[in-house]
């Protein structure tokens, strides 16, 4: 969340950035300001009454005493649950606030993102291409049908040369996070409503998650939820930041609406395996860590030797937990569209502050640590992207160079 400090002292400034993704009717920063005004008169109610209950305390214990300690400690009371409630309306009214936009992230939605840099060139075929369902299904690489049989629409099931082509994307990321020295970690699947309040995913996203009612847990949307809160309420060590992370898990989304004709296959699904990386770093040096992540996601995806696009997002199309997203959009030619196979994002201390996850500086002070996270990669859209920018005339699909040693062929298909 902001810092309510930020807030008081620059509340022009944070309007205006606010302003960058949001409606000027979908926040108040006066009655926000009202609020943190009123808390802390409380508190300084609160501690008045408290300091007279201890003098009280310190003399002869008669009549008098005992009488005026009994109407403070009614008073404290009051003003305890009065205090408790104001917190709480205080809390729910900056939760709901995104983050701060990085400065260089412009205004508006969709409209407004912007390509920054291209990777080779689209593919073009001199016969008849086909799309990533049919040379799925024609190459027995995948079943759709008997997926939906067993869990409904929006699943599928990697088959023979299939799932050793989804593992083998997964070996690849794995081994070069190693490569990195990033620390890996496979972590558990469901999440407390605490992990998902402080990844950003709740309040705003509850309805885009799967939730087992009866605990009280979800399924993970994403790595991100987990490794954001491998530190809550911890105080790092400032010698030990950044402490580099990645992880493995499927991903669970309800995904919500309806389907668009072409989002068939695996473009859009209820669950997909994700590599993420994670970052808790100095506020000093969160923009390296991003420029870092960024060249991590863009060299595993070129290692793919696919077609793909590095886009800045608006500050809208970004997560509210996010002061600026760079998405890698690789090239589905039967969709004739760009789909998003990394994020790479820098939360600064918004998720931090809402995990209480801190480092002491060189002061010896508690400061907030800043957080990052990027997909490395995701991989639902790489496999259609793969089949179909690497198709070849025959039928068969050439297996990316960096896949090859892990599947041992250079072709799917005995054509």
């Amino acid at each position: 969340m902001i810092d309510i400090k930020l807030i008081r002292d620059n509340k022009q400034e944070v309007e205006q950035n606010l302003l960058k993704r949001l409606d000027k009717k979908d926040f108040d920063l006066d009655l926000i300001l009202s609020l943190d005004t009123k808390h802390r008169r409380i508190i300084t109610q609160v501690e008045n009454l408290q300091s007279q209950r201890n003098k009280f305390s310190k003399t002869k214990p008669d009549a008098a005493t005992v009488k005026k300690m009994k109407e403070l400690g009614a008073q404290l009371a009051a003003l305890k649950e009065e205090l408790n409630q104001a917190e709480n309306i205080l809390f729910e009214k900056l939760s709901a606030l995104p983050n701060i936009s990085a400065d260089d992230v412009p205004s508006g939605g969709k409209e407004n993102n912007k390509i920054i840099k291209t990777f080779k060139t689209k593919p073009k075929f001199d016969f008849a291409a086909k799309d990533h369902v049919d040379l799925a299904t024609a190459l027995k690489l995948v079943d759709y049908k008997r997926a939906v049989k067993m869990s409904g629409s929006g699943f599928w099931a990697y088959i023979g040369d299939g799932a050793l082509l989804e593992w083998a994307l997964l070996n690849y990321f794995v081994d070069f996070h190693r490569q990195n020295a990033y620390t890996f970690i496979l972590p558990p699947y469901l999440l407390n409503e605490n992990s998902a309040y402080i990844s950003g995913h709740l309040p705003k996203f509850r309805e885009d998650l799967f939730w087992i009612e009866k605990d009280g847990l979800c399924l993970n949307a994403t790595s991100e939820m987990m490794l954001g809160n491998y530190h809550a309420g911890e105080i790092l060590s400032a010698a030990e930041l950044p402490l580099k992370y990645f992880a493995y898990s499927p991903c669970f989304r309800r995904e919500a609406g309806s389907y668009r004709k072409e989002e068939r296959g695996m473009i859009r699904g209820h669950q997909f395996n994700k590599i993420e990386m994670f970052q808790f770093t100095r506020p000093e040096d969160s923009w390296k860590a991003f420029d870092e992540l960024l060249l991590n996601a863009e060299k595993l995806l070129a290692g793919l030797e696919l077609h793909f696009n590095t886009v800045q997002l608006a500050a809208a199309d970004a997560s509210a937990a996010m002061a600026k997203t760079i998405d890698l959009e690789v090239w589905l030619p039967s969709m004739g569209v760009y789909k998003e196979v990394s994020s790479i994002s820098n939360a600064l201390d918004y998720q931090a502050r809402r995990g209480n996850v801190r480092f002491k500086d060189q002061d010896g002070k508690n400061k907030f640590v800043h957080t990052l996270n990027a997909s490395g990669l995701a991989t639902s859209r790489l496999l259609p992207a793969i089949l179909e920018q690497h198709q070849q005339a025959d039928g068969r699909v050439k297996v990316p160079k960096v896949l090859q040693k892990y599947l041992g062929k250079k072709f799917l298909g005995n054509n």
